[in-house]
């Protein structure tokens, strides 16, 4: 899954697709094609930073971001298109464009978005999430996160079903980064397996987060080789789907690593 973020405000991406405050919808297809070329099977569209501290904008503002872009995506390009949002009325607006999947870090939360994304008929993630995005990393605590983390899926599981979500059409992202500390995550990645042993697709979304910040001491913008570090421990712990901004680096690693894995090589030896 590619990041596309038509944000001017996200923590490693920002501002990127804007220019005088007006968004360059020409530039964002641009990168979701050069991503899909790359190995992306899906583009994450998204119009609301949800980094630490971030404001929240208003419904019409997300929708002015998104919605042009993801028209033009489904114009242009054969590629699923997901829908990075909260917000029932953009989702409404974005199932009419042709979106194939909703990442909701809020766990359709907000107002009938439950209903919006059970009539929609399409595969929705559960993230968790302590707190919102504006206070979420305010000292986070837990008793035993992994457990609770774990807790909270199950919850929503039963939740979503009752709403008329198939099972099928669930996926589950434990929210790196979204009110845990560095310890927090780091065991959250650890013991990926157990929450892929709840028996349904597992997203990992550690692309250039804090916590590998907090690790090897490097910005945003020099993160690339610890994301690739833990995409492949994702991988390896089972997740299904990776959420990343490098496409390409983050399919070579995966090319290797399944190469490890199949254990069926041949060898050429220079003569």
């Amino acid at each position: 899954m590619g990041i596309l973020n038509v944000t001017p405000d996200s923590f490693s991406d920002g501002g990127r697709f804007f220019a005088q405050d007006k968004l360059r919808v020409d530039a964002a297809l641009v990168e979701a094609a050069q991503m899909l070329q790359s190995g992306a099977a899906i583009i994450d569209v998204g119009g609301e930073s949800t980094r630490p501290g971030a404001a929240e904008v208003s419904v019409q503002e997300e929708m002015d971001r998104v919605l042009p872009v993801i028209e033009r995506l489904n114009q242009e390009l054969d590629v699923i298109i997901s829908l990075d949002s909260s917000q029932p009325r953009v989702m409404e607006a974005a199932l009419a464009l042709g979106i194939g999947l909703i990442n909701d870090v809020r766990s359709l939360a907000l107002g009938d978005a439950l209903e919006v994304a059970s009539r929609s008929g399409l595969p929705v993630c559960v993230m968790h999430m302590k707190g919102s995005p504006a206070t979420m990393q305010q000292a986070p605590e837990y008793q035993q996160v992994q457990d609770e983390v774990l807790a909270f899926m199950q919850e929503q599981i039963v939740r979503y079903q009752q709403a008329g979500i198939q099972k099928e059409n669930i996926l589950l992202d434990p929210g790196f980064g979204f009110g845990k500390s560095l310890a927090h995550n780091l065991t959250l990645l650890n013991r990926l397996d157990e929450l892929v042993a709840l028996g349904y697709p597992v997203l990992s979304g550690t692309s250039r987060k804090s916590m590998i910040g907090a690790v090897t001491g490097r910005d945003a913008s020099k993160r690339l080789a610890g994301s690739l570090a833990t995409a492949i421990l994702a991988a390896q712990k089972g997740a299904h789907l990776l959420r990343v901004h490098d496409v390409a680096e983050t399919v070579d690693a995966l090319k290797l690593l399944k190469a490890v894995q199949q254990e069926e090589w041949e060898i050429e030896v220079d003569a």
